[in-house]
């Protein structure tokens, strides 16, 4: 999800060691009670609350999903596409608003260096990633493509750890 822009009354420029036992603990399971993480953190439930409610506001928690694994959904092939597109005005937008609407590509980076984008994309087999391939061979905004495609998932985990400070 997009970051939105937040009013510089809301944000602050830290976060406190209490703050930061709040975001790991619901990046690995964000159905904990809020009694039950209270008590693990070692502050009041109102607490609690009253501080996720915060990271809320501020943005910091931008929403809660479920975890699926697309591999058992029959999305097993997997690949990384790197795209040099045609340069012009506005192109980063134009190019990334059309990668982001190919179906199964789940992640859309903007990137310097040798290329201009990076795509992170599933499919259901190789059927349905040459597919999602000629969307792009097809494009008036694409040059070039490199593809890798994914062999084994050694580590995939999009979550955010952050470090403890000492209390």
């Amino acid at each position: 999800m997009p970051s939105e822009i937040i009013d510089e009354k809301k944000r602050r420029s830290f976060l406190d060691p209490i703050d930061r036992k709040i975001l790991n603990a619901l990046q690995e399971n964000d159905r904990i009670p809020h009694l039950e993480l209270a008590k693990q953190i070692g502050i009041a439930k109102s607490t609690l609350t009253y501080r996720i409610k915060r990271l809320e506001d501020e943005k910091i928690i931008i929403g809660y999903r479920a975890v699926v694994d697309a591999a058992k959904l029959g999305k097993d092939e997997q690949i990384i596409v790197r795209i040099r597109a045609k340069f012009g005005a506005g192109y980063h937008e134009k190019v990334g608003e059309m990668l982001s609407k190919i179906p199964g590509v789940y992640a859309v980076y903007f990137v310097f260096g040798e290329n201009d984008f990076v795509i992170l994309a599933r499919a259901a087999n190789r059927e349905e990633l040459f597919e999602k391939m000629k969307i792009l061979f097809n494009s008036e905004f694409v040059e070039r493509t490199t593809t890798d495609v994914v062999t084994k998932v050694i580590k995939e985990d999009f979550c955010t750890f952050l470090e403890i400070d000492n209390e």
